[in-house]
């Protein structure tokens, strides 16, 4: 083994003890940083992909991790789904020389929504991932037009219930974890940018990006922050669907999604708790869970954090 790989794997494994174990088990292994510096202080800017047809594109780059490094640009992308990218999108992300564009789309949301638009010689992979109903019974209700059937369906904490289900799932299906893991070694393989999205860029595809930032040494406080973020890239979008929505007549309070629409804490710590749950810590979740080596983790390390 070179040395430099050597160093490499002790890098990764050192942040994975710092960053992923619970924090009574951490304590002890924390680097030598002040005390008191609040996780605020590892932030970035969030560097946004400016798209006509999609609200919610955005380099993962930028956040700096527990050890000091900083997360390189370029290398992994997180969006909504690209089925209405303009001529000028396809321009924008032909200039990020994406490798791969990964689609964790179900069947239903691709019917009714079309496949993506992508560049010439960028062919998407499908990678569908369990939204557990979700977009069904959305559909089902807002398609009733009836207030009383909206509203039991979806009000009263229902459509909350409905997204920490969804969460949960990301993690217990066995499917799930089959396609989030094979999206992490694709951009562990350092083969050129890659893009992976769902329908709104929130749920599954702010899941694998929690991941991601997670695995590579990111704080969980940063990366929660990268997560939470959707709602304001989503908010003017999603506020005009609901109007549109009731000036149509077809949702009398149409308030009823924006549990549906959001990100949330709440939601992001169901799937955490799963996970918890069922492999311990993110380690177990990464290796167990996902599939992932230590050597796919240390080229994840060495691949995103220069």
């Amino acid at each position: 083994m070179t040395r430099a790989r050597s160093v490499a794997i002790a890098a990764v494994a050192a942040a994975l003890t710092v960053g992923l174990l619970p924090a009574a088990a951490s304590a002890s292994a924390a680097p030598a940083r002040p005390a008191a510096a609040p996780h605020h202080a590892y932030a970035a800017p969030i560097h946004q992909v400016v798209l006509q047809g999609a609200v919610n594109v955005r380099d993962l780059g930028g956040y700096r991790t527990y050890d000091g490094g900083q997360v390189r640009y370029g290398v992994a992308y997180r969006a909504d789904a690209l089925n209405k990218a303009t001529d000028p999108d396809l321009s924008t992300l032909a200039r990020l020389g994406l490798r791969e564009v990964v689609d964790f789309r179900v069947p239903l949301e691709l019917q009714y929504d079309g496949p993506d638009r992508l560049p010439a010689g960028v062919a998407p992979t499908s990678r569908p991932v369990t939204d557990s109903g979700l977009y069904a019974q959305t559909l089902s209700a807002i398609g009733s037009r009836d207030p009383a059937t909206q509203d039991a369906m979806l009000g009263h904490g229902r459509a909350e219930a409905l997204m920490r289900a969804e969460y949960r799932a990301f993690v217990s299906d066995p499917a799930a974890r089959a396609q989030f893991g094979a999206t992490l070694k694709d951009v562990a393989s350092s083969r050129g940018p890659v893009l992976f999205h769902c329908t709104s860029g929130k749920d599954r595809t702010g899941w694998e990006s929690y991941v991601l930032l997670r695995a590579v040494g990111v704080p969980a406080a940063t990366a929660e922050q990268d997560y939470l973020a959707s709602n304001g890239f989503r908010a003017a979008a999603d506020a005009g669907l609901r109007a549109g929505l009731k000036q149509a007549g077809i949702m009398q309070n149409p308030d009823l999604l924006i549990p549906l629409q959001e990100v949330r804490s709440d939601y992001l710590n169901a799937a955490l708790t799963q996970l918890s749950s069922q492999y311990g810590d993110l380690y177990g979740y990464l290796t167990r869970g996902l599939g992932l080596t230590l050597g796919d983790l240390t080229a994840l390390r060495t691949h995103l954090v220069p």
